[in-house]
């Protein structure tokens, strides 16, 4: 690597840090506030229940960062999500072995993301209309399924997964450790995760330089399809059900967790740890306004007032390059 190239890449690094610290003390003292404001907040069931709200949330913001990285987006991870948990429980209901049927659920999910990295390089659609496409598709294909209905788990085995806890932090949880480990190690350790932020830079450059810039593409969206796959089992374990109308709108909150943790919805910018902490302080700021008995509605104004806030910023450190 060249000393120019060292030299831009340290900076970044750099604030990547400085801003996973920023997020990580505002997460640190809402949690203070709420522990002060509310009895509830603080306790060890409230906790637990917090960890699981935000960690489903957490998976599928670290697919949806691949993809935003090269200047892309995923509109249709909620839906993945929901015919997911379709997927899972008519293979259970089924007699198929959990291991088989969580493969098949996940292999469905990278079937997806492969179908949208197709319709991006080889049609030539932009990724907004190719996922939004599919978001609707997969809606009325489940329903389809399913005539409509929801479809009960019959197996104490795979729902009771989501509902225990190992060292007193639940299981859900440490799926989030499972994921954020090994995407963290390829996002910032990998020559794969410098060819996602290279083509977010500027794709043509980057196909000049030797980088298989479909091949990345693809990569993106097949991760992201997988991480929502992914959550639909844990979704499906969790309320014990397989319906297809699950998960609506969760894909605006993946999106607003990776935004609000640092990524550029301009594409060559994120981190894996940014979107896990966005995760999260989304899911304390919903909980502390249910404890306080705050209107929903002003829990969505909050949102869309912190996605502004941090894509103007954005665009003004952009501009002081």
């Amino acid at each position: 690597m060249s000393t120019e190239a060292i030299a831009v890449e340290k900076p970044k690094r750099n604030y990547n840090v400085l801003f996973g610290l920023t997020l990580l003390a505002l997460l640190v003292l809402l949690w203070i506030l709420l522990s002060v404001a509310t009895t509830s907040f603080a306790s060890a069931n409230n906790m637990a229940n917090l960890l699981r709200q935000g960690s489903m949330i957490a998976i599928m913001a670290v697919g949806q960062t691949f993809v935003i990285i090269t200047g892309g987006i995923d509109l249709s991870v909620g839906a993945v999500v929901g015919f997911a948990t379709v997927v899972v429980a008519m293979m259970i209901n089924a007699g198929f072995p959990i291991w088989l049927a969580i493969l098949v659920t996940l292999l469905v999910g990278v079937a997806i993301g492969m179908f949208h990295g197709f319709g991006i390089v080889k049609m030539g659609l932009p990724p907004f209309i190719i996922t939004l496409a599919t978001l609707t598709s997969l809606r009325g294909i489940g329903l389809l399924m399913t005539n409509g209905n929801s479809i009960n788990i019959n197996s104490d085995t795979f729902t009771a997964f989501s509902r225990n806890s190992f060292m007193g932090i639940p299981n859900l949880f440490w799926m989030v450790i499972l994921v954020g480990i090994p995407a963290y190690i390829f996002l910032h350790h990998s020559r794969w995760g410098r060819y996602l932020f290279s083509v977010g830079s500027n794709a043509e450059a980057s196909r000049l330089s030797g980088v298989n810039v479909q091949r990345t593409i693809y990569m993106a969206y097949t991760l992201s399809g997988l991480c929502a796959a992914f959550v639909g089992v844990l979704l499906a374990a969790r309320i014990g059900i397989g319906n297809p109308t699950q998960a609506e709108g969760w894909e605006l909150q993946a999106i607003a967790s990776s935004v609000i943790g640092g990524t550029s919805l301009f594409g060559a910018v994120g981190s894996v740890h940014g979107p896990l902490l966005g995760a999260f302080i989304l899911a304390t700021i919903n909980n502390g306004a249910n404890l306080l008995n705050v209107n929903s509605f002003w829990q969505r104004i909050i949102t869309g007032a912190l996605i502004i806030i941090i894509v103007y910023f954005d665009g003004l450190r952009r501009r002081g390059k």
